[in-house]
């Protein structure tokens, strides 16, 4: 290549690169990052190049080698020009089929087609692919376009323009305000002013002068600055010859990891095509300029990210911060003044001396402009760099962008900063990612990296983790970071053991403070964000893990050896009954069961399944189908064996107000420890809200009744048609305790005009009368306005009732209904119409139901849970025609007999109770709904089983239950029966539905069973 000797002939150069472009050539671009390096995309390079020339196509058509895509999970990547047809995942074998279908004849091969998993729609192009679609790529957009190692590719695309227009047309001080006027801020972390630290090391006297590009990324998960070396080096040359240029800087360096050796390797061929050019070394085409770059390997240490370190490391030292000031722009590498970008920030240079302050500036937020690129990774669908403006939300990263987090749980949190960020919890998730909104969260910005937390995510375990990596990555030099970061992952493991002590959580906050106020270097000084972040937004998840020895998200070893045992609320050995299952020991598999839930039959049917949530089977393919198993084992064991009684004289009386499953359940555990136990319900039948609020198609009243049955036959006594007046009541019957588990059988009002109207019908109240069979038919227009289960099932038994057309007005949207997903499903597939985003305002008529007057919502901004606010759209109302309402708004425990004669103080429904006894006062007990609201059956039968425990600790017992270990062999199932795909079950098809509450679901097969059966992972064999 010739040496250009001045500005004009570089020009020159440039305008016929730029005419030679040919926009209709038909190119085959292959991704050449890492990550697709890893997927083997030199292989894929080499087959195309391969078949290209056995058709005789290699002159005609380019197969090029591109810098990082960003979608890294989807390697290897190939976009297929001028059509830019999409292909992911590309394979050697495919690659025949796309030079003949796509290469040749234009046409898109849809089985290698990328499918949107949100939408299940394949996509073609792309700029139509969602996750490039709704990024806004400035940095970025050479990546996936060039070939990084091409001089002339970066130049045709107006490569080196910006370096020689500052050359040609700005001093240095003009170049340096127009970067300050931009409003750039460093992307390395602390988000300092380019323009204002470039203005400090121009002023500070000393020469010669150096220009560090700081490309030592070392926070997990963060890959920005390799990816921008390995596809666009050239940027990041251009970014520093201009920095150089402003200040007057004669050497730059490149201080990079070894352990990138694809980034190293292009920027070295980088530089020497610089050189060879013109556009590094002496006399920078003819402007009298020298100026030149050589790369520094550095072994990976941490702490060389921060400034005083990293120069430290080139000077051959320790990599070791020391005090400032002095500051790295008045005595930087070996004295001299210093000026350290990192990679991001250079590449951002050039757009902005091109485009100029203004274009720049209007990208972002007020304090924070341009736009930033995040490595997104985590318990999100779409993974890979991720490049939107400043002031972006995590919203739309995570859920535009990144396609929401699989297998339908909730965003917990994201962690921001890598280890000396923090994290954000879900109700900030529409807050505007920048340097200022971040910090006021407890996190920072880091160089980007972002990674998303789920349900099965635990805070504590995380603290732990990014606390484990600063500890080993100190440099030791200072004793609040050495000796500071030690003592907090003790305690930090301590408690991820099961083994916190009360005192913890205040001792780690007293010495996060005191490791970020007194330690030296910016390593130390954020080294205990992401404790203290954690304990200021899930403070409840370190409670219980000292306090309860329970680690809610199932993650702790120590805490939750199996997932879905842990995620059951009731403690189900699960991985013991499923095995016996697979073994053919179907009596045995309920025996299990019951050990922990009364309620196998019930629990079958109408379990929201948490365990399947947490099932790490779910992380292969899909989760073990729990329910399913539960249910095919109580329907099979039809007898359902004899319960372990008691055989010993009966000790203590407790009185159980409430038949529903904590009330049953509590009930079943206090007779198997020996306890007289007799249970109260007003109802005139056993089972509380799961005889009269769970309508038979979902739960059919004989497997209720079978569950019922074996708990009578355990020693429990029940009294229907018995309400209890007081607690003061029971105490005179002689009671040693009570436990009250009343359910939550009250409706909350919905407080609109028209409320009280006739045809106006309590959710609650009609799915009672409909199971006691007091009300068989209910013909006209319904509207349920609810959203919840008690919706759901109340829209579908409407039909069943005559009812048609059945409308359920939701003011939120799908992803945000409570209701299980299943049921969901099923209305719609039944015939319900779900109307999203709309709230009523009256129910109009005069003394009867004629419409109800609705306004549609839209989504605003987060709450605590991350879930949107619905606010109403401006001039957006209308009607909806029906002849009955049906309210499902909340329910509520009705506590009034428990404070009739002042024992309890009933404060907005709930009753003051110790979170470890569920005592209330001495002697009485509460739990279930009448504890905590509305809850699952699952939940409320845990709850009976804790205060069965409580309760027998009052009484002087040792609060144990039954032994549901050792059932089991320890084998596993063999490879091919495990790959099994999930089985489905049976169920009855909707047109046989209409007009009769018979059940829907089916269940399992024999051979089916034990086929599910065997997908399981055993994870408590690990």
């Amino acid at each position: 290549m010739a040496r250009f000797g001045s500005i004009d002939a570089f020009r020159q150069w440039q305008k016929q690169l730029k005419a030679a472009l040919d926009p209709k050539r038909k190119e085959i671009t292959i991704c050449g990052g890492t990550g697709c390096c890893a997927f083997g995309s030199p292989d894929v390079q080499r087959a195309f190049e391969a078949e290209l020339k056995r058709r005789g196509l290699a002159h005609g058509i380019l197969v090029k080698r591109t810098g990082c895509h960003g979608f890294c999970e989807k390697g290897p990547v190939v976009v297929i020009l001028p059509g830019k047809f999409f292909y992911p995942n590309v394979q050697v074998e495919d690659v025949p089929e796309i030079v003949e279908k796509t290469v040749l004849q234009g046409k898109a091969i849809r089985r290698l087609l990328y499918v949107d998993p949100a939408a299940g729609k394949k996509i073609v192009r792309d700029h139509e692919v969602p996750f490039y679609a709704k990024q806004q790529r400035f940095v970025f957009r050479l990546n996936g376009i060039i070939d990084p190692v091409s001089l002339e590719d970066y130049v045709a695309h107006d490569g080196y323009a910006a370096a020689v227009k500052a050359f040609a047309e700005m001093a240095p001080d003009q170049v340096i305000a127009e970067v300050a006027a931009s409003g750039l801020r460093g992307r390395g972390g602390a988000g300092f002013p380019t323009g204002r630290k470039w203005q400090l090391a121009r002023q500070a006297p000393g020469e010669p002068k150096y220009i560090i590009c700081n490309a030592d990324e070392g926070d997990p998960g963060a890959f920005m600055d390799r990816s921008l070396l390995e596809g666009t080096p050239h940027a990041i040359l251009e970014g520093m010859i201009i920095a150089a240029h402003a200040i007057g800087a004669a050497h730059g360096i490149i201080y990079v990891r070894a352990e990138y050796p694809l980034a190293v390797r292009n920027s070295d061929i980088a530089i020497e095509q610089g050189r060879d050019a013109g556009l590094l070394g002496e006399n920078i085409l003819g402007t009298g300029f020298n100026f030149d770059i050589d790369i520094h390997m550095g072994a990976g240490a941490f702490v060389c990210g921060e400034e005083t370190a990293l120069i430290a490391s080139v000077e051959g030292k320790r990599g070791m911060p020391r005090p400032r000031p002095p500051f790295p722009a008045q005595a930087g590498l070996y004295g001299k003044p210093t000026n350290i970008n990192n990679v991001e920030t250079f590449a951002n240079v050039p757009l902005i001396i091109l485009k100029g302050r203004d274009w720049y500036s209007a990208i972002g937020t007020e304090g924070s402009k341009g736009t930033k690129i995040f490595a997104l990774a985590g318990k999100v669908r779409n993974t890979g760099l991720v490049e939107v403006p400043m002031g972006a939300t995590l919203r739309h990263i995570v859920y535009d962008i990144g396609g929401g987090i699989p297998r339908g749980r909730k965003f917990k949190a994201a962690q921001m900063g890598g280890p000396s960020g923090g994290c954000v919890p879900a109700r900030y998730l529409d807050l505007p990612v920048d340097y200022d909104s971040v910090k006021q969260v407890g996190a920072i910005m880091g160089s980007g990296g972002l990674i998303v937390m789920d349900e099965a995510t635990c805070m504590v375990d995380i603290a732990r983790f990014f606390t484990d990596f600063c500890q080993k990555e100190s440099c030791g030099k200072c004793v609040p970071c050495r000796v500071g970061t030690r003592r907090m992952l003790e305690i930090l493991e301590r408690i991820t053991r099961g083994e916190g002590k009360p005192e913890d959580v205040g001792l780690l906050q007293t010495l996060g403070e005191m490791v970020r106020d007194a330690s030296l270097c910016g390593l130390g000084q954020t080294a205990p964000n992401p404790v203290l972040s954690t304990i200021r937004h899930f403070r409840d998840e370190y409670e219980a893990h000292i306090r309860l020895k329970r680690c809610p998200s199932h993650a702790c070893e120590m805490l939750a050896p199996t997932a879905c045992t842990s995620a059951c609320p009731a403690h189900v050995n699960v991985p013991e009954y499923v095995a016996l299952v697979a073994e053919g020991r179907f009596a045995d598999a309920l025996e299990v069961i019951r050990r922990r839930n009364p309620f196998p039959s019930v629990c079958g049917r109408a379990c929201h399944h948490p365990c399947e949530l947490f099932c790490r089977r779910g992380d292969v393919d899909q989760p073990v189908a729990i329910r399913h198993l539960k249910r095919f084992v109580s329907d099979r064991v039809r007898d359902g064996g004899s319960p372990p009684r008691w055989r010993g004289k009966r000790r203590g009386r407790v009185a159980v107000v409430g038949s529903g499953p904590a009330g049953l359940t509590a009930a079943y555990f206090l007779a198997l420890a020996g306890r007289e136990v007799k249970v109260f319900e007003a109802l005139p039948v056993a089972g509380g809200m799961l005889a009269v609020g769970v309508p038979s198609y979902r739960l059919p009243r004989n497997a209720l009744a079978r569950d019922i049955d074996y708990i009578r036959r355990a020693g429990v006594e029940i009294e229907t048609g018995r309400r209890v007046g007081s607690l003061k009541e029971l105490r005179g019957a002689g009671y040693d305790a009570v436990f009250v588990a009343t359910g939550a059988h009250g409706s909350v009002r919905l407080d609109i005009p028209g409320a009280a109207l006739e045809g106006v019908h309590d959710a609650i109240a009609m799915l009672r009368r409909v199971t006691l069979g007091e009300l068989t038919e209910l013909e006209g227009r319904v509207v349920v306005i609810g959203g919840g289960n008690a919706a759901i099932d109340a829209a579908r038994s409407a039909l069943r009732l005559g009812a048609q057309p059945v409308t359920i007005l939701y003011r939120r949207t799908r992803e945000e209904m409570p209701a299980l997903r299943e049921e969901i499903e099923d209305a719609i597939l039944e015939g319900v119409d779900i109307r999203f985003l709309v709230a009523p305002l009256a129910i109009e008529g005069e003394g009867r139901v004629r419409a109800i007057r609705c306004q549609e919502m839209e989504l605003g901004e987060a709450d605590a849970s991350g879930r949107r606010r619905p606010v109403p759209k401006p001039g957006c109302e209308r009607s909806v025609e029906c002849d009955h309402v049906i309210v499902a708004v909340g329910q509520s425990p009705e506590l009034e007999f428990a404070a009739a004669d002042g024992s309890l103080v009933v404060k907005q429904g709930k009753v003051r109770v110790d979170p470890l006894t569920q005592q209330a006062q001495e002697g009485v007990f509460l739990g279930g709904d009448a504890h905590t609201g509305p809850a699952t059956i699952v939940e409320a039968i845990a709850a009976g089983q804790r205060a069965a425990q409580a309760i027998d600790v009052f009484l002087g017992g040792k609060g144990e239950l039954p032994l549901d270990t050792g059932f089991a062999s320890p084998g596993k199932p063999s490879e091919e029966e495990a790959a099994a795909a999930r089985q489905p079950a049976r169920a009855r098809p909707p047109r046989r539905r209409r007009g009769n509450f018979d059940e829907i679901v089916k269940g399992y097969s024999l051979q089916a069973a034990c086929t599910e059966a065997r997908r399981c992972l055993r994870c408590d064999l690990e």
